[in-house]
């Protein structure tokens, strides 16, 4: 007992902030106002968040560089940066064998979390279509025809269970075939299915690549940093054309496809006069349980008899985003928003499931007595009460949740403060419904967007999506890299805790058309559309994917997704999937830029294969900046690159024709 004493009160001295230690300055920390006033609260509370532990703790300078190895019990061994070439490891690998198998590890981590979840979805979908699960069914079959379709299954005169059931099977040799190509290369542009062919990094099946990656970077296997990174890019592939798009085509065709809806984001979604639930993690089927749990007749009227006016769900990250996108849940803010939103005191119950949660939410819960639960499987929190979430018998978790969230709220302690903050947005724009508004019900097409980059109102597309991360100034880099690119007229599409930032800024609404340039808002205006638009979650970048395609399939942009005048960005990323992500993205032929920092030594030939060797081979490129302006720059810099290649780097003339004219044309 007294042994357990001690230990309670070590990890209560993790939470309480040291008075004695100089503080951060909030301002300084976040543009977000809410975020700002949240942890101004914490620092009079004295409770620690990430935004402390990050001014704290310095990141390890040669963990940065990628210049350590800890593979096998010789080391951990460590490079000079410095001089990089100035001495090897004990096994006498060099720095760039160092550097490749970091990254191919960090690539293997990344599309094993994309293609679990993507695994996860599809389990679901057999037993819905099975009848085995009850709860959930086809609400998009429209979509499922659509996608069977594209990997060439039969749909002609055939029953929506016939159609699911093949697709089922078809789409499980994503994970589990070990020859041949995935299903999904069947929609892969032909000369940039060619370029993988040619330097044989076409996935097989992810569960094939992600482990055959894992034995290549153990201690004295593969040595040689260009064929470790044709097996990263393998691997990414696996995960951006295969666990990721299946994720999303799958939620698509079991909890709808998404169109424009107007919802808000921010801290002030919560309400004090209500039971406040947050969902927080990356997996809808918590969420769409949660959503039916909360609308229960029965448990609406227990939370007015605990004396609340009824039951307030939110969601944050990207279970979130899909909700907000699907939906229109209000959405309470991005990942560095998870810890301040329990510090309003008006949190009855967090949910989560898996990926990006922090474990410091279970002490800050703790803090302001708000219930921190985990549902998943894989992902237990100590400290955190947990009540597993199964399919087969969703409720059960969720009204669980539900009740105990009432209870909280009927013997609510903590102080309550709810930052008066909403921004409204536009979310929702799916791969199909973009094709549907530029083209219209009967001429559905990417033409028009093509159209409109190759005479110059659009220069070009920038996909800007990613994670935020306390080594810099939350929201800033993103909002003020995007700012910049939709002034010189690029259209943004946006992913993820980065498309919460642009929200929060006001950029997602059609109205933002008013900070870009000029013939990106007579488009704007035209269609009716933001400036910059939403796709939903992080694993939702396989929408960026889909559309990349059928703009090469529209024609006059080139034969590839290396031709398109189109560039890539993760302003704040810190995760493993980012980096997996930023991987397929390079892969597929996209330039694509990082911040906050990268895994890689300077005058190396693993950085330079990164940020031109691999452009050299037909794909993209990486590249690296901190600056958001300098960020965007660079991006427009390649667009104008892809664009003179075209041909189309001038502005077309408008010509009057006369009718003689007219005649003349074939």
């Amino acid at each position: 007992m007294a042994e357990d004493k001690k230990v309670e009160k070590k990890k209560a001295a993790v939470t309480k902030l040291d008075k004695a230690k100089k503080a951060y300055d909030p301002k300084e920390a976040t543009i977000c106002e809410a975020t700002r006033q949240m942890l101004e609260k914490s620092q009079r509370d004295g409770v620690e968040t990430a935004y402390d532990r990050a001014f704290d703790m310095k990141a390890c300078p040669i963990g940065a560089d990628s210049a350590c190895c800890k593979h096998c019990s010789m080391g951990p061994c460590r490079l000079n940066a410095k001089d990089p070439y100035g001495k090897v490891g004990v096994c006498g690998a060099t720095i760039d064998t160092f550097q490749a198998r970091n990254f191919a590890r960090m690539v293997a981590a990344g599309a094993a979390a994309h293609t679990d979840h993507g695994m996860s979805m599809l389990d679901v979908f057999r037993e819905v279509v099975k009848g085995e699960i009850k709860d959930y069914k086809i609400k998009d079959p429209v979509k499922l025809e659509s996608v069977a379709q594209s990997i060439g299954i039969e749909t002609e005169d055939r029953t929506v269970g016939e159609i699911a059931m093949d697709l089922y099977e078809e789409l499980e040799r994503t994970y589990t075939q070990v020859e041949g190509e995935i299903p999904f290369m069947k929609r892969v542009p032909e000369k940039t299915l060619e370029t993988w062919r040619k330097l044989g990094i076409v996935p097989r099946g992810s569960m094939r690549e992600i482990m055959e990656m894992m034995h290549r970077t153990h201690m004295g296997v593969d040595q040689h940093y260009e064929n470790i990174a044709r097996q990263f890019s393998r691997t990414a592939l696996s995960d951006g054309w295969g666990g990721s798009m299946v994720a999303t085509e799958i939620s698509d065709i079991l909890f709808g496809t998404p169109t424009p809806v107007q919802a808000d984001v921010n801290m002030g979604c919560l309400k004090e006069d209500m039971v406040n639930i947050i969902v927080h993690g990356h997996e809808p089927n918590l969420f769409e349980t949660m959503l039916v749990s909360v609308n229960d007749p029965a448990l609406v009227e227990s939370a007015k008899e605990a004396g609340a006016k009824g039951i307030n769900l939110c969601g944050m990250c990207c279970s979130g985003a899909e909700m907000l996108s699907r939906h229109g849940i209000p959405h309470a803010g991005n990942f560095m928003s998870t810890e301040p939103i329990l510090i309003t005191g008006a949190v009855d119950a967090m949910a989560v499931d898996v990926q990006c949660i922090k474990q410091g939410l279970a002490s800050v819960a703790k803090c302001y007595g708000s219930y921190l639960f985990t549902t998943n499987p894989r992902c237990h929190i100590e400290g955190a009460e947990h009540i597993e979430f199964v399919e087969h018998d969703p409720k059960a978790c969720t009204d669980e949740v539900v009740v105990k969230a009432i209870a909280r709220f009927k013997n609510r302690t903590a102080k309550v403060e709810i930052p008066n903050i909403k921004n409204a947005g536009i979310h929702g724009f799916s791969h199909e419904y973009i094709e549907y508004m530029l083209g219209g019900t009967f001429r559905a097409s990417y033409w028009p967007l093509n159209d409109n980059i190759i005479n110059g109102r659009i220069r070009g597309i920038a996909g800007v999506v990613g994670c935020t991360n306390p080594r810099v100034k939350h929201d800033w880099v993103h909002v003020e890299m995007v700012k910049e690119l939709i002034k010189n007229d690029v259209l943004v599409l946006q992913t993820g805790c980065s498309q919460i930032s642009l929200a929060k800024a006001g950029l997602l609404t059609p109205d933002a058309a008013y900070m870009a340039g000029d013939g990106l808002a007579e488009v704007c205006e035209t269609v009716g559309m933001p400036p910059v638009l939403g796709l939903g979650s992080c694993v939702d970048n396989s929408r960026i994917l889909i559309a990349a395609s059928a703009v090469v399939k529209a024609g006059g942009l080139g034969e590839s997704i290396a031709d398109l005048p189109a560039a890539g960005a993760a302003p704040e990323w810190m995760s493993e999937k980012a980096i997996s992500i930023g991987q397929y993205f390079v892969a597929s032929g996209v330039y694509t830029i990082f911040g906050v920092t990268f895994p890689v030594t300077d005058q190396t030939k693993f950085k330079n294969l990164l940020f031109q060797g691999m452009e050299d081979q037909g794909l993209g490129k990486w590249d690296f900046a901190v600056d958001p302006y300098e960020m965007a720059h660079k991006m427009i810099a390649h667009i104008d690159k892809k664009r003179s290649a075209l041909g189309i780097d001038k502005a077309r003339e408008r010509v009057l024709m006369s009718m003689d004219d007219r005649r003349t044309l074939e």
